[in-house]
């Protein structure tokens, strides 16, 4: 498989995986709790957070990533041990040269609106002027 045909089928930067995949502990029903489901589980997209982390630097993501590993409550090794669980997780997000993916993320970050296609601008203008085409009666309606 070509890094081309990997990108189709998952979107995401893969610098994100290490720290993404890594174990926050064990939920109170005994499964494996990642970064990523710790994530999920506040009902944040947890590669758009990723990217964020890493645009605030090391120190700043360790404090946010505290800050939100405290807010998962079912997962005991949390409730009391979190800044030490994010300290250690925070080393596993990509620092220094970032690939094509990772950059592509960033800036639509930075921006605070998600990355936009001229397509969709193209579709949506073509939906505009078919409904104007419509609305006033068709193409040359001959009055």
């Amino acid at each position: 498989m070509t890094m081309v045909e990997r990108n189709v089928l998952n979107p995401n930067p893969p610098e994100f995986e290490r720290f993404l995949y890594a174990s926050v502990g064990e939920d109170r029903n005994g499964y494996v709790v990642t970064v990523l489901s710790a994530l999920a589980r506040l009902g944040l997209d947890p590669w758009k957070e990723s990217a964020e982390l890493v645009a605030l630097g090391r120190e700043a993501a360790r404090a946010r990533l505290g800050t939100l590993l405290a807010r998962c409550r079912d997962v005991p090794a949390l409730a009391s041990d979190h800044d030490r669980i994010a300290r250690d997780l925070s080393q596993l997000l990509p620092e220094g040269q970032a690939s094509g993916s990772l950059k592509r993320v960033l800036p639509s970050v930075a921006d605070g609106r998600p990355g936009t296609s001229g397509a969709i601008w193209v579709v949506l203008a073509l939906i505009l002027l078919l409904f104007q085409i419509f609305k006033i009666g068709g193409w040359g309606s001959g009055v």
